[in-house]
């Protein structure tokens, strides 16, 4: 198979099956084994065509006389394809594209098919004026077309953020991710793993977000690398190690993670504690605790222990104002990470965020019962969603006396890098926005329980 079929199949999948495109990437790729170039056109392919999705239906549905929803899946995903390539992909020659795309109908159609993939892409070649904006009905219609987002979550985020935010913030989830990679503490320092990665080819540099972050160009999969398999560092986002930092664990501390899978940031806190005291990372998913138990062995935790229940009862499970500090990641719409899973912007509808926000105000008044008088709760998720985030936040303070936002942990983060988020954010609360510093958005408060006398938490080492 060619790179073009790899990401046809792909992008069948995804609409047909509703899959997750990452996945289904990664499986197609594992099969067809192609040369490391080809699967970086794979993958270009398939995660550019669905973040130009509606930008380029748009195009094309003004060349389908008879209407897109009337062809056939395969048939409607490649002239997607090729439509992306001829936009948006500067090294593939134009003519070479619409000739590959023309051979792939002829041998999974008829001669026809050809004819009729070539007339349709050779339309769009003649009228480059296809892609410019309708006649603008306002900056809602026209930011969607630009950047190709759902119009209903451009005006949300436009109600929230502004009209220039959200047009910099749908900008930036068309722009490829970088690598990023969190070193582990307790197996060297961030400068010797830098020193290596440099040594090796690597374009590697110190996260500017996180003490314990670093940031690599062109690296491919560090969860391929053998420092990965060794245990010297993990794949995580910049903007996620932030977390450690509103959270503040130290050695000895009992600290619970409520949604840990797969657990990147239980293993976080269990590297800043030094390895000593107790982690518990608990997850619903029986399948996903496994994975968090790899990733402990992996990179030699033995303070970490595991919980599978529902973190809507973990009261349950564990003994109410038991830990010194307790971090609710929570589930969320995920629109934070749309430049990594950029299928979440068309899957997602506009009901679905008072859904999870509601499961979210359980959770948190579930994990808010787990943390000890003077102890702290760590809120956060990976959507730049008001009503999941900073509102989630208040409702909660409004309900429940004996708690109040901490807003000391702020301080101490980069204050030049994070300017344009601590500027639009309340104190205690941080909102990360894509195009604020490259990485994903993201949300974190910090709350501290004030009622009750403070109870000594354990000895720390």
């Amino acid at each position: 198979m060619t790179a073009r079929d790899v990401a046809l199949e792909v992008l069948v999948r995804v609409e047909k099956e509703g899959s997750y495109s990452n996945l289904e990437l990664n499986r197609a790729l594992k099969v067809a084994q192609l040369e490391r170039a080809d699967a970086g056109l794979a993958t270009e392919l398939v995660y550019g065509t669905i973040q130009r999705l509606n930008t380029i239906d748009g195009v094309l549905a003004r060349k389908v006389q008879r209407g897109l929803a009337k062809l056939k899946p395969w048939v409607r995903n490649l002239l997607r394809m090729t439509a992306y390539q001829l936009r948006y992909l500067d090294r593939v020659p134009p003519h070479a594209a619409v000739n590959e795309a023309v051979a792939i109908a002829k041998r999974r159609g008829q001669q026809a098919m050809g004819g009729f993939v070539n007339g349709v892409l050779r339309a769009i070649m003649r009228e480059p004026e296809l892609w410019d904006a309708p006649p603008a009905d306002g900056a809602v219609s026209r930011i969607a077309w630009e950047h190709s987002h759902p119009e209903w979550l451009v005006a949300r985020w436009i109600a929230a953020y502004g009209e220039a935010e959200t047009a910099a913030m749908c900008a930036a989830n068309n722009q490829p991710p970088h690598g990023s990679a969190r070193v582990n503490r307790l197996r060297g320092t961030r400068e010797a793993l830098l020193g290596e990665m440099r040594a090796d080819g690597y374009r590697a540099e110190a996260s500017a977000l996180s003490p314990d972050g670093i940031v690599a160009a062109g690296a491919g999969n560090l969860a391929h690398s053998a420092w990965y398999r060794d245990g010297r560092l993990s794949v995580q986002d910049e903007s996620s190690m932030l977390v450690v930092e509103a959270l503040r664990p130290e050695p000895g501390m009992r600290v619970l993670d409520c949604c840990a899978a797969p657990g990147g940031k239980s293993t976080h806190i269990a590297e800043r504690m030094g390895d000593r005291g107790e982690v518990t990372a608990n997850d619903v998913h029986a399948h996903k605790v496994a994975l968090i138990e790899e990733q402990a062995a992996r990179l030699g935790l033995t303070s970490l222990r595991v919980l599978n229940v529902d973190a809507a009862e973990l009261g349950q499970a564990l003994p109410p104002a038991s830990f010194d500090a307790v971090l609710l990641d929570a589930p969320c719409t995920g629109f934070g990470v749309i430049r990594r899973k950029p299928d979440i912007k068309w899957a997602k509808r506009e009901e679905d965020v008072a859904a999870i926000a509601a499961l979210q105000e359980r959770l948190l008044a579930e994990a808010a019962r787990m943390v000890r008088p003077g102890g702290r709760l760590v809120y956060s998720t990976c959507t730049v969603e008001p009503e999941e985030n900073e509102d989630a936040v208040r409702r909660f303070l409004e309900r429940t006396p004996g708690w109040a936002l901490d807003a000391s942990w702020t301080r101490a983060l980069p204050q030049d890098v994070l300017d344009a988020a601590l500027r639009r954010s309340p104190a205690g609360m941080l909102q990360v926005l894509p195009q604020d510093a490259g990485s994903d958005g993201f949300f974190i408060a910090c709350l501290q329980r004030t009622d009750g006398p403070e109870e000594a938490g354990p000895e720390r080492n």
